[in-house]
């Protein structure tokens, strides 16, 4: 690979981080940064690796504005035998961000043109924030401030990850007003947020034969219950023949996990909406409210770039080792299904599974 708009090599940990990351945030793709690789694509390898990890953590949470917890992840990685970086960018809904110590300014904003981070003129930097998304989770105030996260504690304990008095702040659970977020609010033991399973006798939504609700708890229980259920609803076919007994999934299973992550990760809840998962006769559906984020096209979408509309659930989800990586879902999807499985509207984005006609050759 070579230096292009969304890969950018580094042989070690300089002074300009901050701006080429910044940069990545306010494209619409993000970018992939690699520390220990240098310009020629030789991987000239990181010394405390494990060090320089935590060095870049603090400074992109310290030295950039808005926020971008939960937009970032940093792995550790081996390319011929050396120690190397790999930093993933996501493009942020916040734009235009910014190096904090310079403000919202031409000095503060840059934007990726081809293999380069550029200062971004003074006109886009306007342009930019007149459009930014406020009205996200972590903006809306909570409807309730009598908020408890027992069951959140567990599950970061069982990643021997702990929660103190200041973890609100720390996973970014409060608005600017200091006040407890909506994120918090999905995040908190009790909810309103009801997020639906359904079963029906035939191919459309007339003859509803089982309605089952996994919300009123902590977003990441709900989830965990949910992915449950459809383990046991997806049912396994087999079939024996000379030599071998073959099984064969009714409906992939990576694609479907990583469908309803993704549609309760990425679901707009400032409609007040949430994701829910529907079992036909021919096929399953889950459906995330709310469309494309903000500025994301088709051709974005399906390229595997990756947006978080909500960065404080992404964030948890990714404590909770529940998402892997950054942009991995809708290709693996992708791979089982191919792009006729979306159905992408502005308010809402489907994933349609075909069920056992396609997916179940003769064998």
């Amino acid at each position: 690979m070579t230096e292009n708009h969304r890969i950018e090599y580094k042989r070690e940990l300089t002074g300009n981080l901050e701006k080429e990351v910044v940069a990545f945030l306010n494209a619409r793709e993000g970018g992939v940064l690699y520390i220990g690789i240098d310009d020629d694509g030789k991987a000239v390898g990181v010394p405390n690796c494990d060090q320089v990890q935590l060095i870049i953590k603090d400074r992109l949470k310290n030295n950039i504005q808005p926020s971008i917890m939960g937009l970032f992840e940093i792995l550790h990685e081996k390319h011929d035998d050396k120690d190397v970086i790999r930093l993933t960018v996501a493009g942020g809904l916040e734009k235009p961000y910014y190096l904090k110590k310079y403000g919202m300014t031409e000095k503060g904003c840059f934007l990726r043109i081809g293999s380069a981070s550029e200062p971004m003129p003074r006109e886009m930097i306007e342009a930019f924030y007149g459009k930014r998304i406020r009205n996200t989770i972590g903006r809306i105030e909570s409807p309730r401030h009598d908020l408890t996260f027992e069951q959140l504690k567990i599950y970061y304990d069982t990643k021997d990850l702990q929660l103190n008095n200041a973890f609100m702040k720390n996973l970014e659970l409060l608005t600017p007003e200091g006040k407890p977020s909506y994120a918090a609010y999905l995040l908190a033991d009790e909810n309103g947020a009801s997020f639906q399973i359904a079963k029906y006798a035939g191919t459309d939504r007339v003859n509803l034969i089982e309605n089952r609700d996994y919300g009123r708890c902590s977003l990441v229980k709900a989830l965990k219950a949910m992915l449950d259920r459809v383990n046991v609803e997806n049912t396994v076919y087999t079939k024996i023949g000379y030599p071998l007994r073959k099984e064969r999934e009714m409906i992939d299973s990576i694609a479907m996990r990583e469908a309803i992550i993704n549609a309760v990760a990425h679901n707009d809840y400032s409609y007040g909406a949430t994701p829910k998962v529907e079992f036909f006769a021919d096929r399953a559906e889950v459906t995330s409210m709310g469309g494309l984020p903000y500025g994301v096209t088709e051709t974005d979408f399906f390229g595997g770039y990756s947006v978080p509309r909500n960065k404080e659930l992404m964030r948890v989800l990714r404590d909770l080792e529940i998402v892997e990586h950054l942009g991995s879902g809708v290709p693996r999807i992708l791979k089982a299904y191919g792009q006729q499985a979306f159905e992408i509207r502005e308010s809402y984005l489907r994933g349609n599974r075909p069920t056992l006609p396609s997916i179940f050759p003769a064998v």
